[in-house]
């Protein structure tokens, strides 16, 4: 009797065994059609076997080999099972998170991703010369053979991108492929576009969820196949096939949005090293604010580390960058008179400016001046925000929308007050501020509609646009010549968080946004508000002193004893009747006790957002001083939790999480 092994999108963590009916071909790695209970699902063969535990009367036939589907290769399956292994999840969940939906769907047509790309000059466009700062970095990145880790730390505006486009040239001239990973969507046209412009010859594949479920599986085939010679993704690209990928370049490695937070939690940039360290090729990490797991590696000699420290552009130089006392300017509308005349003058001179406020909507909640009634969604521990020109209260967390109310529904009086600001509200009090100045807005409302995003940033390329007003999706990888003023909104929410990343993250962010102003021959400047303007945070974005920042930092974790100096694990429950998930986590809790004393386990504690859709949150912390004595530990005390077979609490491991 000929028997299969297969892995299947259940959450149970076993494979489950169909017999191969006489004739029928079937190998590791092939996609299969196999019944399940009353229905039938696409698994993945992992390995064959003579016999099975299972009675043969019990023991049910494959269906069928999906044909337009080649087998995933050992070293596929193999960063499969490292990634079900690590992050504690089934194989059959992480092995369906690399297909795109429409492979997984039975009975859909075949799709054909066409030839395999032969091994002849895709056309490379030579660039200007290179700055003698690239040269030695791209020296850097070829020094080594085999898995070769580079971290390729530039300042913004430095050039990093032109780095990767001759490397990925060197890669495409050996015959083989090439992944660029990037953070985030509206981020992939312009790479592609250059990518194109430079690779006239190359077959270019883009990867990402807002595309067609028909285009996704496309590029997922040409990839698998080679006939693509680049891809260019998302964070679900590192875990694509690949007919012979000998390169890997995750730019923006420090961004947060490279770690999956639902379902398998795994981080991107993590599993892209792996790769390359599987299948021995060179990996470069890039970035203007490496993280500080990444400068750890770098310093432990881990990694090769590439400078990048002055800009590319001649006569470029690093923006200024000061604070705006916002306690002596008073904002009105969220905008202080310093910063609203220094964009006066910019549009002027007709130069363009950046006003980064990371908050959606109008305003962060409506409040009544009679009563103190608030906004409070009445499904999650948040408020609901005020999108005024759609005339919505709307929680950006569940998705619960309501109508602004005429009057309030506590003590129904209308004298009814936005409170804080937000893009709408800014854009606004812009285009009031400032007659006839052309001001655009960018956040994920305002690019909703397929294109939308493109279109801005192109009336902004040509000029058509004065102020830009938009969220983080502006704070990295776009380049604007004539922008030379950036003004930061909002800053001082993030400064005293209880998570020990947020310093982190709100430098990063802020050296990111601040990196868009004077890329080109015009001086840049860059304005903070804030009610603490001697922060030494913000001291150390104006010094454009990343390694100073890094050191402190660091030098604070390993005192702390925080990543990267130990290594964490966050199990998160949640229910919908109150006290269960904390239940279920001090007994999970006694559980880890009794496992391994060599971890800490700490006591549970309600999550950030305690309240989400109806369901209360919390979470339990477990440290450890390797990941070598980590792993074992969670593995034990995973299975102690299914054993447990509790149903009324959804609970979910994180290892290495990004949130805490």
């Amino acid at each position: 009797m000929n028997v299969v092994r297969v892995a299947l999108d259940v959450p149970l963590d076993e494979l489950f065994d169909f017999r191969v009916p006489e004739g029928l071909e079937v190998a590791p790695g092939r996609l299969l059609v196999v019944p399940f209970g009353r229905t039938r699902k696409v698994g993945v063969a992992v390995a064959l076997a003579a016999a099975s535990s299972v009675p043969a009367a019990r023991l049910r036939n494959v269906e069928a080999v999906v044909p337009d589907v080649a087998a995933l290769k050992p070293d596929e399956l193999e960063l499969f099972e490292f990634c079900a292994a690590y992050y504690q999840r089934p194989l059959g969940e992480v092995i369906a998170a690399s297909l795109p939906p429409r492979l997984r769907q039975v009975g859909r047509r075949a799709l054909s991703p066409g030839e395999p790309a032969p091994l002849a000059d895709p056309g490379f466009v030579a660039p200007a010369s290179l700055t003698a700062e690239q040269e030695a970095a791209l020296a850097t990145a070829r020094a080594g053979t085999g898995f070769h880790p580079v971290l390729l730390h530039g300042v913004t505006g430095s050039g990093k991108t032109e780095v990767y486009l001759h490397l990925i040239a060197d890669a495409l001239a050996r015959g083989r492929q090439a992944l660029m990973l990037v953070p985030e969507i509206g981020l992939t046209p312009q790479f592609e576009a250059r990518v194109r412009a430079r690779f006239p010859g190359a077959r270019l594949a883009a990867a990402h969820s807002h595309l067609a479920q028909g285009a996704r599986a496309l590029a997922w085939l040409q990839a698998q196949s080679g006939a693509a010679h680049v891809v260019l993704g998302t964070r679900s690209a590192a875990l694509m096939p690949f007919r012979d990928l000998g390169l890997i370049v995750v730019d923006e490695e420090h961004d947060p949005s490279y770690k999956q937070q639902e379902g398998l939690r795994y981080s991107a940039r993590d599993v892209a090293v792996r790769r390359a360290q599987r299948l021995a090729i060179p990996v470069v990490l890039g970035s203007a604010t490496p993280s500080l797991e990444s400068m750890a590696n770098a310093r432990e000699g881990r990694y090769a580390v590439a400078r990048l420290r002055a800009r590319a552009a001649s006569g470029a130089q690093m923006p200024a960058v000061r604070t705006i006392d916002t306690r002596a300017d008073r904002p009105a509308e969220g905008l202080s008179y310093a910063l609203v005349e220094a964009i006066r003058a910019r549009v002027a001179r007709g130069e363009q400016s950046l006003v980064f406020v990371n908050r959606r909507g109008f305003a962060p909640v409506l409040f009544c001046r009679a009563c103190s009634w608030h906004s409070a969604c009445t499904r999650c521990s948040a408020n609901l925000v005020l999108h005024r020109r759609e005339a919505e209260l709307r929680c950006h967390h569940c998705g619960r929308r309501e109508r602004v109310p005429q009057a309030c529904p506590s003590c129904r009086g209308t004298d009814l007050a936005p409170v804080g600001q937000g893009t709408q509200r800014v854009e606004e009090a812009l285009a009031s501020a400032l007659g006839g100045a052309r001001v655009a807005r960018i956040d994920r409302d305002s690019t909703a509609r397929k294109g939308e995003l493109g279109r801005v940033l192109e009336s902004v390329r040509l000029g058509e646009v004065d102020v830009l007003v938009g969220t983080q999706m502006l704070a990295k990888g776009h380049d604007y010549p004539a922008l030379t003023l950036v003004g930061v909104i909002g800053a001082d929410n993030a400064l005293f968080s209880a998570d020990f990343r947020a310093a982190e993250r709100l430098h990063a962010q802020l050296v990111q946004v601040a990196g868009r102003a004077g890329r080109a021959e015009r001086p840049g400047e860059v304005l903070i508000q804030t009610d603490f303007p001697h922060h030494p945070l913000y001291a150390a974005v104006a010094s454009h002193d990343f390694d100073a920042f890094a050191d402190a930092a660091l030098e604070e974790r390993r005192l702390a004893g925080f990543p990267p100096f130990a290594h964490l694990a966050l199990l998160r429950a949640e229910s919908k009747k109150a006290g269960e998930a904390s239940g279920f986590l001090r007994e999970a809790g006694r559980l880890a006790r009794r496992i391994d004393h060599a971890v800490e386990v700490f006591d549970p504690v309600p999550a950030p957002l305690e309240r989400k859709a109806g369901f209360e949150r919390a979470q339990l912390l477990v440290r450890a001083a390797s990941r070598q004595a980590l792993q074992p530990f969670l593995r034990a005390w995973r299975e102690a939790l299914v054993g447990r077979a509790e149903r009324r609490v959804r609970w979910s491991l994180d290892v290495d999480p990004q949130e805490v």
